[in-house]
Protein backbone atom coordinates (compact mmCIF):
# COMPACT_ATOMS: atom_id res chain seq x y z
CA UNK A 1 0.00 0.00 0.00
CA UNK A 2 1.39 3.89 -0.57
CA UNK A 3 1.08 6.26 2.44
CA UNK A 4 2.13 9.41 2.87
CA UNK A 5 4.17 10.05 6.21
CA UNK A 6 3.93 13.64 8.05
CA UNK A 7 6.67 13.91 10.44
CA UNK A 8 9.86 11.97 10.54
CA UNK A 9 11.33 12.52 14.38
CA UNK A 10 11.96 9.54 16.52
CA UNK A 11 8.37 7.36 16.01
CA UNK A 12 7.70 8.90 11.99
CA UNK A 13 10.78 7.61 11.01
CA UNK A 14 10.81 4.08 12.61
CA UNK A 15 7.45 3.63 10.99
CA UNK A 16 8.48 4.52 8.25
CA UNK A 17 11.61 2.28 8.12
CA UNK A 18 9.01 -0.43 9.63
CA UNK A 19 6.67 -0.08 6.47
CA UNK A 20 9.20 -0.17 3.64
CA UNK A 21 10.61 -3.06 5.45
CA UNK A 22 6.89 -4.30 5.39
CA UNK A 23 6.51 -3.57 1.45
CA UNK A 24 4.85 -0.65 1.82
CA UNK A 25 6.02 2.60 -0.05
CA UNK A 26 5.95 5.27 1.72
CA UNK A 27 6.52 8.98 0.70
CA UNK A 28 7.80 11.37 3.26
CA UNK A 29 7.09 15.17 4.44
CA UNK A 30 9.23 16.60 7.16
CA UNK A 31 10.73 20.13 6.50
CA UNK A 32 13.70 19.44 8.86
CA UNK A 33 15.28 16.39 7.25
CA UNK A 34 15.22 14.85 3.77
CA UNK A 35 12.23 13.69 2.30
CA UNK A 36 10.78 12.82 -0.69
CA UNK A 37 8.24 16.07 -0.87
CA UNK A 38 9.25 19.68 -0.27
CA UNK A 39 5.70 20.48 0.71
CA UNK A 40 2.46 18.88 1.30
CA UNK A 41 1.39 19.71 -2.19
CA UNK A 42 3.92 18.12 -3.20
CA UNK A 43 3.30 14.95 -1.10
CA UNK A 44 0.08 14.60 -1.82
CA UNK A 45 1.38 14.28 -5.53
CA UNK A 46 3.27 11.64 -5.04
CA UNK A 47 0.13 9.67 -4.16
CA UNK A 48 -2.65 8.31 -5.58
CA UNK A 49 -6.69 8.53 -5.16
CA UNK A 50 -7.75 7.27 -2.29
CA UNK A 51 -5.01 9.00 -0.72
CA UNK A 52 -4.10 8.17 2.62
CA UNK A 53 -1.56 10.50 4.76
CA UNK A 54 -0.11 10.02 8.13
CA UNK A 55 -0.20 12.88 10.52
CA UNK A 56 2.96 11.68 13.17
CA UNK A 57 3.68 15.41 14.68
CA UNK A 58 3.79 17.22 18.32
CA UNK A 59 -0.39 17.39 19.33
CA UNK A 60 -1.60 20.92 19.67
CA UNK A 61 -0.77 24.03 17.59
CA UNK A 62 1.62 22.06 14.58
CA UNK A 63 -1.36 19.14 14.18
CA UNK A 64 -4.09 21.77 14.23
CA UNK A 65 -1.89 23.60 11.39
CA UNK A 66 -0.66 20.93 9.70
CA UNK A 67 -4.27 19.10 9.66
CA UNK A 68 -5.73 22.51 8.39
CA UNK A 69 -3.49 22.72 5.86
CA UNK A 70 -3.66 19.42 4.97
CA UNK A 71 -7.39 19.93 4.24
CA UNK A 72 -6.55 22.57 1.72
CA UNK A 73 -4.65 20.18 -0.55
CA UNK A 74 -6.59 16.49 -0.15
CA UNK A 75 -9.61 15.40 -1.58
CA UNK A 76 -13.19 14.25 -1.24
CA UNK A 77 -12.62 10.57 -0.38
CA UNK A 78 -8.95 10.56 0.64
CA UNK A 79 -8.08 9.54 4.46
CA UNK A 80 -6.18 11.79 7.31
CA UNK A 81 -4.46 9.93 9.95
CA UNK A 82 -3.49 11.21 13.28
CA UNK A 83 -0.65 9.08 14.43
CA UNK A 84 -0.19 11.77 17.33
CA UNK A 85 -1.17 11.96 20.93
CA UNK A 86 -3.86 14.83 20.53
CA UNK A 87 -6.34 15.04 22.88
CA UNK A 88 -9.53 12.58 21.86
CA UNK A 89 -11.82 15.93 21.70
CA UNK A 90 -9.57 17.24 19.11
CA UNK A 91 -10.07 14.27 17.32
CA UNK A 92 -13.53 14.64 17.21
CA UNK A 93 -13.66 17.86 15.86
CA UNK A 94 -10.95 17.17 13.26
CA UNK A 95 -13.23 14.04 11.93
CA UNK A 96 -16.20 16.30 12.06
CA UNK A 97 -14.14 19.27 10.02
CA UNK A 98 -12.42 16.69 7.58
CA UNK A 99 -16.20 14.55 6.95
CA UNK A 100 -17.48 18.10 5.93
CA UNK A 101 -15.26 18.33 3.31
CA UNK A 102 -15.76 14.63 2.19
CA UNK A 103 -12.40 13.25 4.14
CA UNK A 104 -12.09 10.77 6.10
CA UNK A 105 -10.49 10.90 9.71
CA UNK A 106 -9.03 8.36 11.61
CA UNK A 107 -7.14 8.82 15.12
CA UNK A 108 -4.50 6.00 15.73
CA UNK A 109 -3.01 6.28 19.36
CA UNK A 110 0.71 4.42 19.03
CA UNK A 111 2.71 3.09 21.54
CA UNK A 112 6.13 1.29 21.15
CA UNK A 113 8.59 4.20 20.88
CA UNK A 114 12.21 3.81 19.78
CA UNK A 115 11.35 0.25 20.17
CA UNK A 116 8.41 -0.26 17.70
CA UNK A 117 10.55 -0.29 14.64
CA UNK A 118 12.04 -3.71 15.96
CA UNK A 119 9.74 -5.15 18.02
CA UNK A 120 6.19 -3.13 16.91
CA UNK A 121 3.24 -0.67 17.66
CA UNK A 122 0.78 -1.11 19.78
CA UNK A 123 -1.87 0.79 17.73
CA UNK A 124 -5.70 1.98 19.05
CA UNK A 125 -7.49 3.15 15.48
CA UNK A 126 -10.54 5.42 16.21
CA UNK A 127 -13.21 6.22 13.27
CA UNK A 128 -15.10 5.00 10.79
CA UNK A 129 -15.11 1.28 9.53
CA UNK A 130 -14.61 1.74 5.82
CA UNK A 131 -11.57 4.19 6.30
CA UNK A 132 -9.79 2.78 9.17
CA UNK A 133 -10.23 -1.44 7.14
CA UNK A 134 -8.51 0.61 4.22
CA UNK A 135 -5.62 1.20 5.91
CA UNK A 136 -5.59 -2.05 7.76
CA UNK A 137 -2.41 -3.66 5.78
CA UNK A 138 -0.36 -0.52 7.07
CA UNK A 139 -1.78 -1.47 10.91
CA UNK A 140 -1.12 -4.74 10.46
CA UNK A 141 2.52 -3.96 9.18
CA UNK A 142 3.04 -1.56 11.78
CA UNK A 143 1.86 -3.71 14.99
CA UNK A 144 3.25 -6.93 16.58
CA UNK A 145 0.93 -9.80 16.32
CA UNK A 146 -2.29 -9.34 18.20
CA UNK A 147 -1.35 -5.76 18.86
CA UNK A 148 -3.75 -3.70 16.86
CA UNK A 149 -7.46 -2.65 17.26
CA UNK A 150 -10.49 -1.02 15.81
CA UNK A 151 -11.34 0.09 19.85
CA UNK A 152 -14.30 2.28 18.57
CA UNK A 153 -15.50 5.40 16.49
CA UNK A 154 -14.29 8.75 16.36
CA UNK A 155 -11.50 9.86 18.76
CA UNK A 156 -11.96 6.22 20.37
CA UNK A 157 -8.09 5.48 19.44
CA UNK A 158 -6.37 8.73 21.21
CA UNK A 159 -9.08 8.02 24.35
CA UNK A 160 -7.91 4.75 24.80
CA UNK A 161 -4.16 5.95 24.22
CA UNK A 162 -4.68 8.55 26.70
CA UNK A 163 -5.71 6.24 29.56
CA UNK A 164 -3.47 3.79 28.48
CA UNK A 165 -0.39 6.54 29.24
CA UNK A 166 -2.34 7.85 32.52
CA UNK A 167 -2.11 4.06 33.55
CA UNK A 168 1.39 4.15 32.88
CA UNK A 169 2.20 7.40 34.71
CA UNK A 170 0.86 5.03 37.56
CA UNK A 171 3.31 2.33 37.07
CA UNK A 172 6.10 4.31 36.26
CA UNK A 173 5.44 6.31 39.91
CA UNK A 174 4.82 2.73 41.86
CA UNK A 175 8.37 1.71 40.40
CA UNK A 176 10.08 4.89 41.35
CA UNK A 177 8.78 4.85 44.82
CA UNK A 178 9.80 1.10 45.43
CA UNK A 179 13.28 1.90 44.34
CA UNK A 180 13.88 4.87 46.33
CA UNK A 181 12.52 3.37 49.22
CA UNK A 182 15.22 0.68 48.65
CA UNK A 183 18.03 3.21 47.52
CA UNK A 184 17.41 5.11 51.20
CA UNK A 185 17.68 2.46 52.97
CA UNK A 186 20.29 2.54 56.41
CA UNK A 187 20.05 -1.16 56.89
CA UNK A 188 21.52 -2.78 53.88
CA UNK A 189 23.30 -1.91 50.66
CA UNK A 190 21.12 -2.84 48.07
CA UNK A 191 22.02 -3.37 44.32
CA UNK A 192 19.23 -1.77 42.61
CA UNK A 193 20.80 -3.16 39.16
CA UNK A 194 21.01 -7.09 40.57
CA UNK A 195 17.33 -6.29 42.24
CA UNK A 196 15.63 -4.92 39.10
CA UNK A 197 17.16 -7.56 37.13
CA UNK A 198 15.90 -10.88 39.08
CA UNK A 199 12.43 -8.81 38.89
CA UNK A 200 12.20 -9.57 35.83
CA UNK A 201 11.86 -13.30 35.98
CA UNK A 202 9.03 -15.02 37.68
CA UNK A 203 7.75 -11.51 39.65
CA UNK A 204 4.17 -10.84 39.63
CA UNK A 205 5.60 -7.05 39.46
CA UNK A 206 7.21 -8.02 36.08
CA UNK A 207 6.76 -5.84 33.07
CA UNK A 208 8.73 -4.08 30.16
CA UNK A 209 9.37 -0.99 31.86
CA UNK A 210 11.23 -2.97 34.39
CA UNK A 211 13.03 -4.25 31.57
CA UNK A 212 13.64 -0.50 30.78
CA UNK A 213 14.76 -0.13 34.43
CA UNK A 214 17.53 -2.03 34.54
CA UNK A 215 18.59 -1.70 31.21
CA UNK A 216 18.78 2.15 32.43
CA UNK A 217 20.96 1.10 35.58
CA UNK A 218 23.21 -1.17 33.08
CA UNK A 219 23.80 2.74 31.16
CA UNK A 220 23.82 4.85 33.65
CA UNK A 221 24.93 3.31 36.94
CA UNK A 222 23.29 1.50 39.67
CA UNK A 223 22.76 5.62 41.63
CA UNK A 224 21.28 6.64 38.28
CA UNK A 225 24.28 9.28 38.81
CA UNK A 226 23.94 11.10 35.39
CA UNK A 227 20.17 11.43 35.80
CA UNK A 228 18.50 14.64 36.94
CA UNK A 229 15.13 13.95 38.75
CA UNK A 230 13.30 16.24 36.77
CA UNK A 231 10.27 14.52 35.10
CA UNK A 232 7.78 16.27 32.49
CA UNK A 233 4.60 15.14 31.36
CA UNK A 234 3.29 15.59 27.50
CA UNK A 235 -0.47 16.01 28.58
CA UNK A 236 -2.14 12.68 28.24
CA UNK A 237 -2.08 12.28 32.60
CA UNK A 238 -3.63 15.73 33.12
CA UNK A 239 -6.40 14.89 30.31
CA UNK A 240 -7.32 11.45 32.32
CA UNK A 241 -7.56 12.83 35.76
CA UNK A 242 -9.38 15.97 33.82
CA UNK A 243 -11.77 13.09 31.75
CA UNK A 244 -11.97 11.20 35.45
CA UNK A 245 -13.26 14.00 37.22
CA UNK A 246 -16.18 14.68 34.39
CA UNK A 247 -17.49 11.34 34.71
CA UNK A 248 -16.79 10.92 38.57
CA UNK A 249 -14.44 7.92 38.20
CA UNK A 250 -11.94 8.44 41.27
CA UNK A 251 -8.20 7.75 40.12
CA UNK A 252 -5.89 8.87 42.89
CA UNK A 253 -2.90 6.57 42.16
CA UNK A 254 -2.59 8.36 38.02
CA UNK A 255 -3.56 11.36 40.16
CA UNK A 256 -0.67 11.41 42.44
CA UNK A 257 1.32 10.02 39.62
CA UNK A 258 0.94 13.17 37.98
CA UNK A 259 1.59 15.62 40.86
CA UNK A 260 4.49 13.62 42.11
CA UNK A 261 6.02 14.97 38.28
CA UNK A 262 4.80 18.26 39.12
CA UNK A 263 7.10 18.09 42.54
CA UNK A 264 10.25 16.62 40.62
CA UNK A 265 10.54 19.83 38.98
CA UNK A 266 10.52 22.09 41.82
CA UNK A 267 14.32 23.52 43.43
CA UNK A 268 12.89 24.12 46.46
CA UNK A 269 8.76 23.31 47.29
CA UNK A 270 7.08 26.98 48.64
CA UNK A 271 4.58 24.27 50.59
CA UNK A 272 7.25 22.64 52.37
CA UNK A 273 8.36 26.57 53.76
CA UNK A 274 5.05 26.76 54.52
CA UNK A 275 4.72 23.89 56.60
CA UNK A 276 7.96 24.75 58.32
CA UNK A 277 6.76 28.16 59.47
CA UNK A 278 3.50 26.76 60.62
CA UNK A 279 5.38 24.07 62.39
CA UNK A 280 7.38 27.11 63.96
CA UNK A 281 4.74 29.09 64.56
CA UNK A 282 2.44 27.00 66.45
CA UNK A 283 4.95 24.06 67.99
CA UNK A 284 7.87 25.60 68.40
CA UNK A 285 9.72 23.47 66.26
CA UNK A 286 12.59 24.43 64.81
CA UNK A 287 12.81 25.26 61.28
CA UNK A 288 16.18 25.08 59.04
CA UNK A 289 17.82 28.14 57.54
CA UNK A 290 18.80 28.92 53.85
CA UNK A 291 22.38 28.89 53.15
CA UNK A 292 24.03 31.67 52.54
CA UNK A 293 25.52 31.27 49.29
CA UNK A 294 21.68 29.84 48.29
CA UNK A 295 19.82 32.79 49.44
CA UNK A 296 19.03 34.87 46.89
CA UNK A 297 16.82 37.87 45.80
CA UNK A 298 13.17 37.78 45.26
CA UNK A 299 13.37 38.65 41.35
CA UNK A 300 10.13 40.07 41.22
Amino acid sequence: MKLGMIGLGRMGSGMTERLRDGGHEVMTYDPHVESTADSLEELAGQLEAPRALWLMIPAGEITEQTFEALLEVVEPGDIVIDGGNSNFRDSIRHYTTAKDKGVHFVDVGVSGGVWGLEVGFCLMAGGDDDPVSHIEPILETLAPPDGYAHVGGPGAGHFVKMIHNGIEYGLMQAYAEGFEVMHSSKEYDLDLHEIAGIWRYGSVVRSWLLELLHAAFEKEGGQLEKIRGYVEDSGEGRWTIAEAISEDVPVPVISAALFARFASRQDESFAAKVNAALRNQFGGHAVRAVEAAQASPDPR
